[in-house]
This record gives structure tokens, C-alpha cells and sequence, in this order.
């Protein structure tokens, strides 16, 4: 008995040792974010970087009191990608594609969005044709991510089958985007100026006829979770985050409007053709998971509204500017001197925008994203940075799960919706 007690004692010391050293790693790198002291009662627990429910490369570092968590710190950076250093060594044409690879659930947006501000630098904007196009590809690109964050979530709380239906339906995008650009997951679909090629009429045909099939889908989708009461029990109530706290910490997107606050780049600052289409911004009030959740499959259902508005009122007309910082037609290269001259320059040394600073912003599926350029005159940036909402949702994650359960942490991720892609810029 006594022995028994002995080896107790020495497995505690060495526990506590153990703790006593991580606790100091980490002190020694933020002493803002860690705790104190150790408390006897209490252990410190890695979830990630490699965990099937961190949504990427995302560490947490848990302090728990049984299975309570008293306090948490998100880590990213484990990518190491350097996007935005990248940047600043290719020029503004060649940076397109590596957007594809930032939120890499919705590559079709993350392309307008670079376009546009790469447009905005050089002051120019695109022919109406290929804006109402852009609009129509960024609300595509929304429903296939969002569709993605329903199957995700649900997955991460238990529920397997919707994951397999969710990606079926966003098969279904992905064919339609190799029949508009002919790839399906990285699109580099934009161009300085407008879109790579108009939209091929078969193309329309068949979003018209997933969009005709898709509500009845999504409503039985809906039917499997939606009164499940585990499902229920497992995100309503949990992760809460206060309105003010949420905006204080710069919440974005879904995450925030969960929070009951109306905040929409599409409606509050207007880009593309947004201000001529009819669309309502979906918020929920309860600021917990459901609300998260429930925010996303609502938009779902009024990016398909748009989807039929851009089809009925698309205009016809060029796709691509015509202008000295736009690459020229191949006919037009090909039979053309100054075209061929043109095509050069821009090839070899980049669009040269004024120096200067601008920033762009829009509404991505995840929240807003922003490309904040500095220019000194050259065919490159001279700084490039950029504001990932993914890395912004996720400064909430600690609020979030103060006082949740362990297996809450795994709800309250999927209900943020993080790609570390572009939290890693």
C-alpha cells in the first residue's frame, strides 16, 4: 500500500515537472497569453498542429480543469508560406494564381478580390460584362464554401453522411467551373481587367440547372440535422462570444454576423454590380455555434437569389479591358506590333501603377478580405499585405471556449470555419 502511494506521488512530481517546462517554453515566448502558475488540479493539452479537427495546420494549447478548459492559445504560422513576401518578387499579374491557394474552398473569390485591387491601384476598372461575371462566380464560389462548412461542422460533431452529401454538391460547382475556366480547384480565373474568357453557354445552362436543383437538396440536408437533437445540443448555447466583444477582437464575416451584427462589404460598401442586385444580410442573434452555422446556411439560400438576378440582367459586351496595363488578345498579338510590344512589357516588367497606397476589401465567404498594396512606381509591390479573415475569426477562438467542454473546442472551430491556408499568409 505504501509503495502504491510512493509511485503515485513520483508520477505527480513528474507531471508536474513536465508541466513546469512547457509552461515556461511558452511563457518565454508570449507572457501575454499564459497562465500563471500551474494549479495542481489543472493540465495543459495540445490539440494540433496535425489534429483532424483543426481545419489545417492550427495548434491550440488547452489549459483544462478536468474536462473543462479554463483558457486556450491558438498558434498559426505552421504553413510557413510567405505569400506576402512572395509578393513583392513576381509581378502583379503572376501573384493571381497564388490567391487560388489562400482561402482554397472559394479560389474563384479570392481571385476577384486580387483583381480588384490590382484595378484599383492602377485606376482602371473592368467592362461591365466581366464585373457581372466576377459577381456571379464570387457567389458560386460562396455556396461551395459555405456547403463545405456544413459538411465540416456536422462532421466534427459526428455526423459523417452529410459531409459525403455536402461534397457532392460542390462536385457539381466544380464542373461547372472547369466548364467556365477549365479547372476545377485552382481557377486563376481573373486578369487584370476583366476575366480570362467569357462564360460559354453551356456553362449557363448548366448553373441553371443546378440552381433549379439545389433548394431541394439543401432542404434535405436541412431535414437530417436540423431537428436532430445531439446535433442541437452539441452547438446550441456553446462557443458564445459577446457583439462587443466580437467586434473589439475584429470578427468578420459569418462568425460575426452570428453575433447579430448586420456587417456586409456587399451592402455596406458596395464593389462590382452588388448595389443592383436584391439580397438580404443574413444575421443570427444568439452568438454561439447554431448561430454561426445557421448564418452560413441562410446565405446559401441568398446567394442562389443572386445567382438567378445575375443570370436574368447579365449584359452583353467584351470581358477584358482595353487598355496598356491589360494584356492584349493572342489575335491581337499575333497580328499587331504594338500589341506584341505591349504583351512584352507587361510580361517581362508588370503593370506599373502610380505610387501610392490603396486598400480593397470584399466579402468573402469566410468574412472580409483585404489586399492592402503599397506601390513605389515598379511592376511589382513593394509591399503586399494581406488581411485574412480566417486569421482574424480565429483571435475570438479564446473567448469561444472559455468554460466549454474539451469536445466543444472541436464544435466551436468548425463553427469559426478556418482555412490555415490564408491565416498563414
Amino acid at each position: 500500500m505504501d509503495r502504491n502511494v510512493k509511485t503515485l506521488k513520483e508520477i505527480e512530481t513528474i507531471s508536474r515537472v513536465r508541466q513546469n517546462k512547457l509552461y515556461k517554453r511558452l511563457l518565454d515566448k508570449d507572457t501575454s497569453l499564459i497562465f500563471e502558475d500551474p494549479l495542481e488540479n489543472d493540465m495543459v493539452l495540445n490539440m494540433g498542429p496535425q489534429h483532424p479537427a483543426t481545419h489545417g495546420v492550427l495548434r491550440v494549447v488547452l489549459r483544462l480543469d478536468g474536462e473543462t478548459v479554463i483558457s486556450c492559445v491558438p498558434e498559426l504560422g505552421y504553413l510557413h508560406r510567405g505569400y506576402e513576401k512572395l509578393a513583392e518578387n513576381v509581378t502583379y499579374h503572376e501573384f493571381i494564381p497564388h490567391t487560388d491557394r489562400l482561402d482554397y474552398l472559394s479560389p474563384m473569390s479570392n481571385n476577384v478580390g486580387i483583381a480588384l485591387a490590382i484595378e484599383k491601384a492602377l485606376g482602371i476598372e473592368a467592362p461591365p460584362r466581366a464585373q457581372w461575371i466576377r459577381t456571379l462566380v464570387s457567389e458560386l464560389a460562396r455556396i461551395s464554401s459555405h456547403l463545405m462548412a456544413m459538411g465540416s461542422t456536422c462532421m466534427d460533431v459526428g455526423a459523417m453522411t452529410l459531409l459525403l452529401w455536402t461534397f457532392t454538391e460542390r462536385e457539381k460547382l466544380y464542373d461547372i467551373f472547369e466548364l467556365i475556366c477549365g479547372a476545377r480547384f485552382t481557377t486563376s480565373y481573373t486578369r487584370i481587367g476583366g476575366v480570362a474568357n467569357d462564360i460559354p453557354p453551356e456553362a449557363i445552362a448548366k448553373i441553371k440547372d443546378w440552381a433549379t436543383q439545389f433548394p431541394n437538396e439543401l432542404a434535405y440536408f436541412e431535414k437530417l440535422v436540423h431537428r436532430n437533437r445531439i446535433f442541437i445540443n452539441r452547438m446550441a448555447g456553446i462557443g458564445i462570444i459577446e457583439p462587443q466583444k466580437a467586434i473589439q477582437l475584429g470578427l468578420t464575416g459569418p462568425t460575426l454576423r452570428g453575433c447579430g451584427i448586420p456587417r456586409d462589404l456587399r451592402r455596406d460598401e458596395p464593389y462590382l454590380v452588388y448595389d443592383q442586385l436584391d439580397f438580404e444580410v443574413i444575421t443570427y442573434s444568439d452568438c454561439d455555434c447554431w448561430s454561426r452555422y445557421m448564418v452560413r446556411i441562410d446565405e446559401m439560400k441568398e446567394s442562389l437569389k443572386m445567382v438567378w438576378q445575375i443570370l436574368d440582367k447579365m449584359p452583353e459586351g467584351d470581358v477584358t479591358l482595353r487598355h496598356k496595363f491589360v494584356l492584349p488578345r493572342k489575335k491581337d498579338i499575333y497580328t499587331k506590333m504594338e500589341e506584341l510590344i505591349n504583351d512584352f512589357m507587361l510580361i517581362n516588367f508588370g503593370a506599373m501603377p502610380e505610387p501610392g497606397e490603396t486598400y480593397t476589401a470584399i466579402e468573402a465567404p469566410k468574412g472580409e478580405l483585404g489586399f492592402f498594396i503599397v506601390s513605389t512606381g515598379e511592376g511589382h509591390p513593394w509591399k503586399l499585405k494581406i488581411r485574412s479573415p480566417s486569421a482574424s475569426n480565429l483571435q475570438g477562438l479564446p473567448v469561444m471556449v472559455e468554460g466549454s467542454m474539451i469536445a466543444d473546442v472541436v464544435a466551436i472551430i468548425g463553427s469559426i470555419d478556418p482555412v490555415m491556408g490564408e491565416a498563414d499568409k
